[in-house]
């Protein structure tokens, strides 16, 4: 199979195994041997078959001959390289980004298949998180191919549904050499770094074309790293109308008049019990909304690319600590900050990204890093209500949220077991449950603490659950910000380190006693508390001003704010407690706990009404890349902790645009 599936996929070792691509011969040139001595064909899979130039390793993607005992699951086919997430093995994007990340220090995002990677516009940096400009030409530029860029095929013909990307080694006066996997199965001869020569042409203008050694495959052209943009292609951009957001209704209740969830079910009697009934929202509870292909690939664009952003603005404000001051945390955990963001910025499990998508484009409002919810309702309950009510129609966004939970964790560290730790809340409980059906498929023990009451400490100050099993490993509910919280008001300002608590008679366990002790190894880590924080929106603007996923904004009220309208937020705060919207239909504001804390300045960017409710759309990061998206509703402008969450639905472009939108 070429390509690669994204984090997000479900497909396993058996679905690789179904491949039907066969091993194609190396196209040699006139001067090369017919056949070397020591080519053999069908080398298993993971076989190595030669190198690339700077000593890059090629692999054989024979999937028919995977060892199930070697590859038992999705997640033995991953492959990272210092923590970095290459592909799947040995697929042609796992090739070309291991390939850029050890030649150059660089990596593309995630994507779902090859040909995706011609709408990318930029390279991460790895050592600091820098986006830099990718530039792309469309085959017959006249910008010449070089050595080392990407070359990408569209899907179709020999690349059905996946695409293909390769790197360009050569590039001579009338045919470049390329170097990929998934194309061969077979060894190179002896120090030969190339796999493939292909046909240039060059017409009168000076536009260059190159022929495929395949007769039913189309090359889409090159990309490269540079910031020079004459002759690329701009950015594509899905049409307005398929960036809307579409209401229906099931044609009839179906089950869903009746018991439509398991009770003997432990996540969906938590969810039952939570929302007081089997219901998902409290008006309508037939209606659905839709997607067309083409805003969820934009969505998955988004979710990746803004990911990363998020880290390098990270980067950014833990080196200033006159950024850094802005986010009012508390100086004392400074160094245990910038300590997490150097030792574990790779190892997340997941985040929320919040959205605004209409005809208008596509804005990121902001970014629950550090503890986000509703999974449950995307990974699970929405496709229990999709099943009831027979909604047959599209696909489900959500199918594959816990898969890639589950393969996240299998590459995480932690302890034998992991600890769940949320409050006593009826939300968190069924949201818990949902993460620790992620950890049992991912083979790893967990228990759940409820609040901290029964946590102690034995008589050498080691935390103990109430089974006496000591904690070194959490997955939390909690944001970090109500550790902050806790920190300001156990914290005298006299201190020389955290005030962590290890078993002074008399004392009880708090949440700090627990989070910042620096064994345990807690998800998500410390560091993300500074992406939460809404503090970070003025330092993306300022280092990605004007981005089409970015929205204006500032610590103070600018001028261009005020006359524009605007939203003031408090910068730690959760649930849309506390926001003001300032705009020509007057303002809007919820209340909260978070009054008093200091705020930013955001452009107002209004939800669209569709249905008659405000939607937005949530996409979800599971370690760092797309895994899923779902909408929530409200009457009101502002989503909050109250908002409900309904089921959404993936249409192709021809059903979405042949299906008439409800009022």
């Amino acid at each position: 199979m070429h390509g690669v599936l994204s984090s997000c996929a479900t497909l396993c070792a058996e679905a690789y195994n179904r491949a039907l691509f066969q091993p194609r011969p190396i196209i040699m040139s006139e001067t090369t041997p017919e056949k070397s001595a020591n080519i053999h064909t069908n080398d298993p899979f993971g076989s190595l078959l030669g190198y690339a130039p700077g000593g890059i390793a090629i692999y054989s993607s024979d999937y028919d001959s995977a060892d199930e005992r070697e590859f038992p699951d999705d997640a033995a086919y991953r492959s990272y390289l210092g923590g970095e997430y290459m592909g799947y093995k040995w697929q042609c994007v796992e090739f070309a980004r291991r390939y850029l990340y050890l030649n150059h220090g660089m990596v593309f995002t995630d994507v779902g298949m090859a040909y995706e990677i011609f709408s990318l516009r930029f390279l991460r940096q790895v050592v600091n998180d820098a986006l830099l400009p990718l530039q792309a030409y469309a085959n017959g530029s006249r910008k010449r191919p070089e050595a080392g860029a990407l070359l990408i095929w569209d899907e179709g013909g020999e690349f059905e549904r996946t695409g293909h990307v390769a790197i360009i080694t050569d590039v001579l006066p009338d045919r470049i050499r390329i170097v990929e996997q998934n194309v061969i199965h077979s060894r190179l001869p002896s120090g030969q770094q190339w796999t493939r020569e292909l046909p240039m042409s060059v017409d009168a203008s000076g536009g260059h074309t190159l022929h495929d050694t395949f007769t039913d495959t189309t090359i889409l052209g090159w990309m490269i790293q540079t910031d020079d943009p004459a002759y690329s292609l701009a950015q594509p951009v899905p049409p307005p109308e398929l960036l809307t957001i579409h209401s229906a209704h099931l044609p009839a209740p179906g089950r869903l008049a009746g018991q439509w969830l398991n009770e003997a079910e432990p996540l969906e009697s938590a969810f039952i019990a939570a929302m007081g009934g089997q219901r998902l929202a409290d008006s309508d509870p037939y209606r659905y909304y839709t997607l067309s292909e083409s805003a969820k690939h934009e969505l998955i664009r988004a979710t990746n690319e803004v990911h990363l952003m998020y880290l390098h603005a990270t980067d950014r404000v833990l080196k200033d600590d006159r950024l850094l001051q802005n986010f009012d945390i508390p100086r004392l955990l400074w160094p245990r900050l910038r300590l997490s963001w150097q030792n574990r910025r790779h190892q997340t499990i997941t985040g929320r990204l919040d959205f605004c998508l209409d005809a208008r484009g596509l804005k990121s409002y902001e970014y629950n890093a550090d503890s986000a919810s509703c999974h449950a309702e995307t990974g699970a309950i929405l496709a229990r209500w999709a099943a009831a009510g027979g909604l047959r129609a599209g696909t489900d966004p959500g199918a594959g949220l816990k898969n890639a939970l589950t393969d996240c964790w299998k590459h995480r560290r932690h302890a034998p077991l992991v600890h769940i730790l949320q409050d006593h809340d009826s939300e968190e409980t069924y949201h818990a449950r949902f993460m620790q059906s992620a950890l049992a498929s991912a083979g790893i023990a967990t228990k759940t603490v409820y609040g901290t009451e029964g946590l102690h400490w034995d008589n050498r100050g080691r935390l103990l659950d109430e089974d006496g099993r000591q904690i070194l490993s959490v997955w939390k509910t909690w944001a970090w910000e109500t550790v902050l919280e806790q920190l300001r008001e156990d914290a005298d300002g006299r201190e020389v380190a955290p005030p962590i608590r290890t078993g002074y008679p008399g004392d009880s366990v708090r949440l700090i006693d627990v989070l910042l002790r620096p064994e345990v190894l807690v998800y998500e880590p410390l560091w993300t508390v500074i992406p939460s924080n809404k503090a970070i929106l003025p330092v993306l603007w300022e280092l990605f001003p004007g981005h089409r996923y970015l929205l204006d904004a500032d610590y103070r009220l600018t001028p261009a704010l005020a006359a524009e309208g605007y939203a003031k937020k408090p910068i730690g705060g959760r649930c849309g407690d506390n926001v003001t919207l300032i705009g020509t239909d007057g303002p809007e504001a919820t209340a909260g706990k978070f009054g008093a804390q200091e705020h930013i300045y955001q452009q107002l960017w209004c939800l669209p009404k569709v249905g008659g409710d405000y939607v937005q759309i949530c996409t979800f990061t599971v370690g760092g890349h797309y895994g899923g998206c779902c909408l929530r509703s409200d009457p009101t402008r502002i989503i909050t902790g109250a908002s409900d969450i309904r089921p959404l639905r993936i249409l192709t472009d021809d059903a979405f645009l042949q299906t008439p939108a409800e009022a």
